[in-house]
């Protein structure tokens, strides 16, 4: 498999999947184009080579086919200032031929939504799997998802897949495509490349101590990440909701805060796993706790094992932050996938932040690697300006999780096989 750097792209058109699944407020004016931002070397390196570039990207959830809510056209204007020339809009990504063919060096193209059409996920619209006719309709999509995806493919003499975050879908432009160019003409973008280089580094090239930090609401959506996990890292560091789970599984009283009663057992699991794997894990010690959820709810410092009726917690306290400080700092290779608290609240965001300067610490002071991938870390490192502090921050939300887990990636495999 070539390195996109290893290609000189004059003369040839060059489709590109890249992720400008951008969120856009109710003017559709683009609110964080971080996505956008991160695909411009690859498409930069092709424009460079004075080569052409077609573009195509989905963009939320569309129920409808086409939902005019869900149009990428509300993104050419700023894909035009990023990309420093014109961009030309396919209003239908299945009918610009044409356009694609009168496309001159140096030009680039944006495809319209490409989840307007039931074929690029591969699933029916509108029918639910329990409902009578789901089995035929999927059938059905099925048959002209093909056609759907040879079409996209005919658009380039190359495929380069940019978007990490969509790399854990099967879907048509993502995987399949992949199919219709032979091995030097399908590449990783260098977002991708990037992306699948960390993930490596993490799980496969570990410098030890490891540490882990996993956050969250619940013990069950991260289960299978945890015990992945627990066959490689030396350090486990819970936070976030699902430390109630794991309190209240140890016989403590947790007041009103968030706990899965019915995976009691499940977290108990996980203790006595890490234990005969020899891996520490570490829970709170202490924690802020409030009255109501709300940045200005009445709050205190509690032992976490005994929180009062009528409290719940919200943050990591001090003990906390200065215990789960020192197990970062002395580590070689950081993982953080959610916070420890309510970040979204200042008055609860301490914790998280404690632990965000901590990984900085360590990977600037000390050389550790650290990668930071899920929404919630993300939005945790850029609230707390420490983007530079860190190795890698990740742009997969599902689909680093899914790589952590150990699962491969069917954006990945398409490219390496």
């Amino acid at each position: 498999m070539k390195n996109i750097n290893e290609i000189n792209f004059e003369g040839k058109r060059v489709v590109i999947r890249v992720d400008f699944n951008v969120p856009l407020d109710d003017k559709f004016n683009i609110t964080d184009d971080t996505r956008m931002r991160a695909a411009m070397p690859t498409i930069k390196k092709v424009l460079n080579d004075n080569g052409i570039v077609i573009l195509m990207s989905h963009l939320g959830r569309p129920k409808n086919n086409p939902d005019p809510k869900f149009s990428l056209r509300p993104i050419v204007k700023h894909l035009e200032e990023l990309v420093g020339r014109n961009v030309i809009f396919a209003d239908d990504c299945q009918k610009a031929g044409e356009q694609v063919k009168a496309m001159k060096n140096g030009e680039v193209m944006l495809l319209e939504n490409l989840r307007f059409y039931a074929e690029e996920e591969g699933k029916p619209r509108g029918i639910e799997k329990e409902e009578p006719g789901y089995d035929e309709a999927k059938k059905a999509i099925k048959a002209s998802q093909k056609k759907f995806t040879e079409t996209l493919a005919s658009y380039g003499d190359y495929y380069i897949n940019d978007a990490f975050g969509t790399a854990h879908r099967s879907h048509a432009s993502t995987a399949l495509i992949a199919d219709f160019f032979d091995s030097d003409h399908k590449l990783y973008g260098m977002l991708m490349s990037q992306e699948v280089e960390a993930v490596d580094k993490v799980m496969k090239d570990i410098k030890r101590p490891f540490t882990a930090i996993m956050g969250g609401s619940k013990v069950s959506t991260k289960i299978e990440i945890i015990e992945n996990l627990l066959t490689k890292v030396d350090n486990l560091i819970l936070c976030g909701g699902m430390t109630y789970t794991f309190k209240k599984a140890l016989g403590g009283t947790i007041g009103n805060s968030i706990c899965e009663l019915d995976k009691l057992d499940m977290a108990l699991d996980i203790l006595a796993k890490a234990k005969e794997k020899g891996v520490k894990l570490y829970l709170a010690i202490d924690a802020v706790v409030a009255d109501k959820f709300s940045n200005d709810a009445n709050y205190q410092v509690v032992d976490p094992m005994n929180i009062p009726d009528g409290w719940e917690g919200m943050d990591i306290g001090p003990k906390t932050r200065e215990l789960f400080g020192e197990v970062i700092k002395n580590s070689k290779t950081i993982l953080w996938n959610g916070p420890c608290g309510v970040f979204e609240f200042d008055t609860f965001s301490k914790g998280s932040e404690a632990v965000a300067r901590a990984i900085g610490e360590a990977t600037k002071k000390n050389g550790a690697f650290s990668l930071i991938g899920g929404g919630d870390s993300v939005a945790c490192i850029n609230k707390f300006n420490l983007v530079d502090e860190v190795s890698y921050v990740s742009t997969g939300g599902g689909a680093l999780l899914e790589a952590i887990e150990g699962k491969e990636l069917p954006g990945i495999a398409a490219i390496r096989k």
